[in-house]
């Protein structure tokens, strides 16, 4: 009878287990036309690679070539937006076992490593600059070339690398309070930082399992967390700019999201980020509109639904269901509702629509609300990459 009944146990555990995890599972299968993760990934990684490395995020007219003094015109290096495209694109030709995608994503930065296009490095001198570094390394942990693990280590070590009293003296009086206290030289106090710096730390850390990198990140994001988040849990675009802008606060999301997946278990920093994600994606849900999305500016229902922050914010969502961060019956409908809301924004031509615009911070509510709506801008295709490999996870 002890063991009939231990028997029964043991099967009725797994059973609910496993029925736990078919819960989560089964809000991320049978999606409607149109949003089956495998073709909305292919499709929007195709058009990745079919167009050139962008001056911005987006490309410049045929007009707007002619004046050289616009920034990144012509192309002088790859820009962050191209980096987290290409990352997502990655992850998603991994998540597929797509070799044929995997070989032209790796192919395309062999070019840039130590190819033709090596003009195109960024220095490694500014955060956005420095993300760069996650593509080697990414490509490093398909190939094993050492090439690529060279410049995406060089670029993830510069981040932290120690200063000469020169190079401090260079820095904003704010910049070198921070970098006293051990942070990044890169540290900004620019929420989109969070998903700059993080993420090449990250990267780094997987593919060396070398601490120092996923414990920078920590701390990084700690102290990020104590300084701008505010008591809903999101983040103004800046101290002086007391907006809730829908993109700022996705790649806040988004490097939270990052960060917890490779983040150790018994990391002193762990428990504090958790913490902050989970409060921010509480906000998160009461401000998702009837159709999926978020909106330009979160807390304002009649700010238009924006594509980019909509993004971020479901692949933090989707995230936090699949590894458990997240009650799978409160937020897994509403991760599956943002997706399929995000896919109905792309066209025919595998471009996203009703993306904001490049927007610096201004202390202005009409600005943001004005903001120009661009299609197929970066910013807007790399979080539909993001989304579909962790869906696919």
């Amino acid at each position: 009878m002890k063991f009939l009944r231990s028997a029964i146990l043991t099967i009725s555990t797994t059973l609910l287990f496993s029925c736990a995890e078919n819960k989560n599972t089964d809000y991320f299968s049978n999606f409607p036309k149109g949003a089956d993760p495998v073709e909305v990934g292919q499709v929007v990684a195709n058009r990745f690679l079919s167009r050139p490395h962008s001056n911005t995020g987006s490309w410049y007219t045929e007009e707007q070539q002619k004046d050289t003094t616009l920034f990144n015109n012509p192309v002088g290096y790859v820009v962050y937006p191209d980096v987290c495209a290409w990352y997502g694109a990655l992850l998603y030709a991994k998540e597929t076992k797509n070799q044929d995608l995997l070989n032209r994503l790796t192919e395309r930065a062999a070019k840039v490593v130590y190819g033709e296009e090596k003009n195109l490095i960024p220095v490694a001198n500014h955060v956005d600059n420095n993300v760069f570094g996650v593509i080697p390394l990414e490509v490093y942990g398909n190939t094993k070339d050492k090439r690529f693990l060279d410049l995406g280590l060089y670029m993830a070590d510069e981040q932290f690398k120690e200063l000469t009293p020169e190079e401090v003296g260079k820095l904003q009086p704010n910049e070198q309070e921070w970098y006293k206290q051990g942070l990044s030289w890169n540290t900004r106090m620019w929420i989109d930082d969070m998903y700059m710096i993080t993420i090449l730390q990250a990267q780094a850390y997987k593919v060396t399992g070398d601490k120092k990198y996923i414990e920078r990140a920590g701390r990084e994001m700690v102290v990020y967390l104590d300084n701008l988040q505010r008591e809903n849990g999101l983040f103004h675009h800046a101290d002086d700019v007391p907006i809730y802008w829908g993109r700022g606060n996705g790649w806040m999301a988004a490097g939270m999201a990052e960060l917890l997946t490779y983040l150790p278990e018994d990391d002193a920093n762990r428990a504090r980020i958790m913490e902050g994600y989970q409060k921010m994606m509480k906000t998160l849900l009461q401000y998702q509109n009837a159709e999926g999305m978020w909106n330009q500016i979160l807390d304002d229902p009649k700010a238009w639904p924006e594509t980019s922050g909509t993004g971020m914010f479901a692949f933090a969502f989707i995230k936090g269901v699949k590894k458990g961060w997240l009650d799978a019956e409160t937020y897994g409908e509403p991760a599956r509702k943002a997706w399929i809301a995000l896919c109905s924004y792309i066209n025919a031509d595998g471009d996203m629509t009703q993306i904001c615009t490049g927007t610096n911070k201004k202390n202005d509510y009409q600005y943001y609300l004005d903001r120009e709506k661009v299609i197929g801008d970066l910013h807007g295709q790399a979080p539909v990459l993001w989304c579909a490999a962790a869906i696919l996870e």
